[in-house]
């Protein structure tokens, strides 16, 4: 429950400190947004998962504080710290050979970036944060095979877009096969967060 004053902590209730946030208002109107925290931008900034927009550098958001090992801290402002209004947190860090959080830039070629990860993804969402553009997600069950082709995005209701959104999920990561803005700009920092699955190795792939 929020208090509306910059600088309330949340116990967060993870092993080490988050590396990504995600904080919704539970009785706010349709139009508040989904305000994400992620240690690649740093904590003095922040992006909405409902938003193309490039990442937002009002500090007010996690009180230009970084996540300790028990607490998250808060701004002040009705999307995420509105007094006595009801939030939900998604805190997540990275687990080795389970999840991952990062970030890497774009190279504007059709062979794009390849990003270790540690463990075949099953779940992969990428924004970038330099610029506007959707939170593409991808992930292997609508895809066993490479390449990946069937996108979706967190900020918009649309069916599944099916072409010009190649990755490929490698063993030990990914790699972007595609140039459009969205993954792949040339230069353009993208954030990430990748969870894997229950097949761990391209051999449990084929069919």
């Amino acid at each position: 429950t929020g208090n509306g004053s910059s600088g309330a902590t949340v116990g967060h209730g993870l092993s080490s400190a988050p590396e990504m946030v995600i904080v919704k208002s539970r009785e706010g109107t349709w139009s508040d947004n989904w305000g994400v925290g992620h240690t690649s931008i740093g904590w003095s900034k922040a992006l909405r998962l409902n938003l193309t927009d490039a990442v937002d550098t009002n500090s007010n958001f996690w009180n230009d504080t970084a996540p300790s090992s028990t607490l998250v801290t808060l701004g002040s402002g009705s999307q995420h710290n509105g007094n006595n209004e009801d939030y939900i947190a998604y805190c997540f860090h990275s687990v080795s050979g389970y999840s991952k959080f990062g970030s890497y830039t774009g190279n504007g070629s059709a062979t794009g970036p390849s990003v270790t990860l540690g463990f075949r993804p099953a779940f992969l969402m990428v924004k970038i944060s330099t610029d506007s553009g959707g939170w593409e997600i991808w992930d292997s069950t609508r895809n066993p095979l490479n390449p990946v082709t069937k996108s979706v995005q967190a900020n918009l209701s649309n069916a599944e877009l099916t072409s010009g959104r190649d990755i490929e999920f490698t063993d030990t990561g990914f790699q972007i096969k595609n140039t459009t803005s969205n993954s792949n700009g040339n230069g353009e920092t993208y954030i990430y967060m990748a969870f894997a699955g229950g097949m761990d190795s391209i051999s449990d792939y084929n069919t």
